[in-house]
Order: C-alpha cells, then sequence, then structure tokens
C-alpha cells in the first residue's frame, strides 16, 4: 500500500475506493495491518509535533526510512524544546504571578490525539481541539487550558489540584476520569464524569459552582449549568475512534461527521432534519459507509464534491 493513500486515509480525505482498498488490505495479513499502525503512529508522531514538511513528504513518498525519520522527529523536538523559551504565559495565583513556558497541540478536524502529560495524566484529545499546558507544571497546581473536546485521567496529586480551564468554566479534579466538551465556537459546555470527583466554577461568575457526582454530568443551558445521570456512556467512546448517536437528531449527526471526518455537509432534503438515529460506526469506516448505513433508515440521496470536501445531502 501506498504512503500517499494511507496518508489520505488517516487524514480523513480518501475517497470510497481509497478506504476500502486501505481496508482490505489490512485485512489481508498479519503483516500488513502491523505496517499500517506502524505508519499511523508515525503519523500520529508528526502531528503532535506539527511538523507539516514531514507529513506532506510521507504523502509524496519520499525516500524517508524509519531511522531518518526518528532523526528528524528528534530536530523536531529539538526546535520546539528551543522556541518554547520564546513563549511565556502568565498565571495568577492567590497574590503572586509564576512565569511558565508553554506548548500547544492542535488537533484538525477528521483526527484524535492521546498524550501523556509530565505528571502522567493521560489525555486524548478529539478532533478541532487544542490544548494547551506548561512545559512544567507549578508547584500550587497542574493546570491546562482547553478549546474542544478532550477525555482526562488525571494522575493523583493531592497537593496539587488538576484544573482544566475553559472559555466560560474551570473543572478541578486531585484525580478522576472525565470528558469535558467546551468548544469556543458553539459556546456549548459539559462536563461528564466517569468516576472521582471534580468541581465546576464558573471564570466569570463565583457563584456558579457545584461538585459533581460519578455518572452525572453537568452541561450549560440558557446560562445556567444543570446536571443530570449519564445511563448510555457509548458517545464518550470517541477516544477509541467509535463514533456513537442515541436518539440524536440528523443535523446534530451531520455536524459531528463534519468534525470527525474533516470536511462540510450541506443539507438540501430538509425532510431529513425530522428523523433521529441510534447507531454506532467506527470512524476508520468512512464517512460514505456511515452514510449508506443511514440511508437504510432514512430515505436521501447525497453527492460528494471531493475537490472541495462538500458532501450534498439530496
Amino acid at each position: 500500500m501506498n504512503k500517499e493513500t494511507l496518508y489520505k486515509f488517516f487524514e480523513g480525505n480518501a475517497s470510497f475506493e481509497e478506504e476500502v482498498a486501505v481496508k482490505q488490505w489490512m485485512e489481508e495479513s498479519t503483516e500488513n495491518r502491523q505496517s499500517f499502525l506502524k505508519e499511523r503512529k508515525l503519523f500520529d508522531a508528526m502531528l503532535l509535533l506539527g511538523n507539516e514538511k514531514v507529513i506532506k513528504a510521507g504523502k509524496k513518498r519520499y525516500s524517508i526510512n524509519l531511522s531518518s525519520l526518528r532523526t528528524e522527529l528528534i530536530k523536531i523536538a529539538a526546535v520546539i524544546a528551543i522556541t518554547l523559551g520564546g513563549s511565556y504565559l502568565y498565571h495568577q495565583y492567590s497574590f503572586e504571578k509564576e512565569l511558565m513556558a508553554t506548548n500547544t497541540i492542535s488537533v484538525p478536524a477528521g483526527q484524535r490525539i492521546n498524550m501523556t502529560l509530565t505528571d502522567g495524566t493521560n489525555v486524548w484529545l478529539n478532533a478541532r481541539t487544542s490544548l494547551t499546558y506548561p512545559v512544567k507544571f507549578s508547584k500550587k497546581n497542574r493546570q491546562v487550558i482547553l478549546d474542544g473536546e478532550a477525555y482526562f485521567e488525571v494522575a493523583k496529586d493531592k497537593t496539587k489540584p488538576f484544573i482544566v480551564q475553559t472559555n466560560k468554566y474551570n473543572v478541578e479534579v486531585l484525580g478522576t476520569k472525565f470528558d469535558v466538551n467546551a468548544y469556543s465556537e458553539t459556546g456549548e459546555f459539559e462536563t461528564t464524569l466517569m468516576s472521582g470527583s471534580v468541581r465546576v466554577a464558573s471564570t466569570s461568575d463565583p457563584a456558579q459552582n457545584l461538585t459533581l457526582k460519578p455518572n452525572n454530568k453537568v452541561y450549560l443551558q440558557d446560562g445556567q449549568l444543570h446536571v443530570s445521570v449519564v445511563d448510555d456512556f457509548n458517545p464518550y467512546r470517541w477516544k477509541e475512534g467509535l463514533i456513537c448517536f442515541k436518539n440524536e437528531s440528523f443535523t446534530s449527526i451531520m455536524k459531528d461527521f463534519e468534525k470527525y471526518y474533516g470536511l462540510t455537509i450541506q443539507v438540501r432534503n430538509k425532510e431529513v432534519l425530522k428523523y433521529v438515529y441510534t447507531g454506532k460506526f467506527r470512524q476508520t469506516d468512512g464517512i460514505d459507509y456511515a452514510l449508506r448505513v443511514l440511508q437504510k433508515d432514512i430515505k436521501f440521496s447525497y453527492q460528494r464534491d471531493d475537490e472541495n470536501q462538500i458532501i450534498y445531502i439530496e
């Protein structure tokens, strides 16, 4: 399998025929699957370091072997380490300010990244998400800035709370598992707790704060926080590469497809907007497979404009 097709597949830009070819190639042998996983890990590493030149080189099938690629990644990491010295963010802790070097990871549409912070906290970043975090946490707390959706498994440290800062609310924990959905472009905010305990507090109104219990979620509605019980955790399996819906509107599903597949969907057939759907897809199955499954229950057709990355629902 050529690198150009694989990289298009990883980016979510492969055509339906290319997606089928990649999946068939993977299933042909254990060696093919191992090669696929190795290329995926290298792609994620390059994506994490933000080296577009190396990614494009892979897409154009430049002759970069594993050894030279690792050397290139080391060079990139060294450059990032040097340039970080010029990027600073001031955080206020009580009555003093501490100067911190920070790093920002941005995940494009159609991708997701798993990373481990310096304190041992494991983080999954969803598509169109950015996370800003200090190169070294302070002695008082562990604070990160999130725009988008992330799943955290926070390393326990009773002396240093872990704080997720979003544009409207802060989520503070000591050690727990939880999901935060806070895309600034939509203005929505939601935190779902799987285990442990979290405290959610408004960045502008100190009176708006609460402590969340496991299997509950807090969400923003009409400017106020509301709490509800979570009986289905499938929607939070996005970190496993699964796209899950339960009684979701067609509009909501299309917006998620835009995020997960990195394209634009224009709905011309207004009849489909009255439908809701419950189902589950693997992200690697591709947008064509997902739409064809929906067509079994919802009557519509669609056209792809691959050049402009647009899908029209007719």
